[in-house]
């Protein structure tokens, strides 16, 4: 059976890829066109890591060529939503395979490789769709749409004065929030940043976003989880002029002038779970959810 799976990796993570080799040759003999992306191929090949002879490579900045049956991710969470990040509205699923720490997107861990080439062949695992977020940032005098799985934040840019934040949701005035900077999380989200600050934890499918503060100035003002249809728009006072915008991590500094308006992207992310793995699995043996300590 023919497919056309494409590869994504992480650079510091390349002492670790030798060992996919048999991984990949599986995947061809079985009829599969394996296909790297370009520089990570090409720091591969300069490290001496792996032999490209018998593999295809692609280039990101022609997304036209992304055109296939299963995207693999191979690192841990920050590579999973870099990945994510390009593949975007392509709809094709996205297959995270760990070689970080926790791993929390990345659903394959090192017992499955055995069965894996065979699972993807086969198709035998789930896709389920992720909500992704969309904003709009100036760039070189341009208005350029980005996007973000897990959250975008609003943050203050120094480490003196906290900044002021004017929630409004679906042109309602919402609240001004005192602190260091406002959160705004998906239900993929929820279990990174927004958990660290005191957000909860949503279902993955669940129709719902997560407005929630970072070091808020006020006990009073608790994290709110709102529809995920509720177009929302963020207006920043700070004393330095400015503050920091960042989309599952990555930030840029905006004039306070600047409002943020955050709306549901008009398109999912379509991740892969393996069969037997499951979202209530994954909390307790990676965030160690429900974990008594006291047995």
């Amino acid at each position: 059976m023919f497919m056309r799976l494409f590869v994504f990796g992480n650079k510091h993570k390349v002492n670790l890829i030798p060992r996919f080799s048999g991984f990949f040759k599986r995947l061809k003999e079985r009829g599969a066109e394996v296909v790297f992306e370009n520089d990570f191929a090409s720091y591969l090949v300069e490290n001496g890591v792996f032999d490209f002879k018998d593999y295809h490579t692609f280039s990101t900045e022609d997304r036209n060529l992304l055109n296939g049956d299963l995207v693999i991710s191979l690192g841990g969470d920050g590579t999973f939503l870099h990945t994510a990040n390009i593949v975007a509205d392509k709809q094709i699923p996205i297959l995270g395979i760990n070689l970080g720490r926790l791993g929390f997107l990345t659903d394959v861990q090192d017992c499955d490789l055995e069965f894996l080439p065979e699972m993807i062949i086969n198709k035998k695992f789930f896709v389920e769709p992720r909500t992704m977020l969309k904003t709009n940032i100036p760039i070189d005098g341009n208005v350029v749409e980005k996007y973000a799985m897990n959250e975008i934040a609003v943050l203050k840019q120094d480490s003196s004065s906290m900044i002021s934040i004017n929630a409004y949701l679906k042109g309602e005035y919402l609240h001004e929030y005192q602190a260091d900077g406002l959160i705004i999380s998906t239900p993929t989200g929820s279990t990174a940043y927004s958990l660290s600050v005191g957000g909860p934890i949503l279902m993955p499918e669940s129709p719902n976003l997560i407005i929630v503060p970072v070091a808020s100035h006020s006990l009073t003002v608790r994290p709110i989880v709102i529809p995920d249809d509720l177009d929302i728009e963020l207006r920043v006072n700070s004393r330095s002029g400015s503050y920091l915008i960042s989309l599952d991590g990555r930030s840029k500094v905006l004039p306070q002038e600047v409002k943020v308006k955050i709306s549901k992207a008009p398109f999912v992310v379509n991740t892969v779970r393996l069969k037997g793995h499951s979202f209530f699995n994954t909390l307790k043996t990676k965030l160690m959810w429900g974990v008594d300590a006291r047995k």
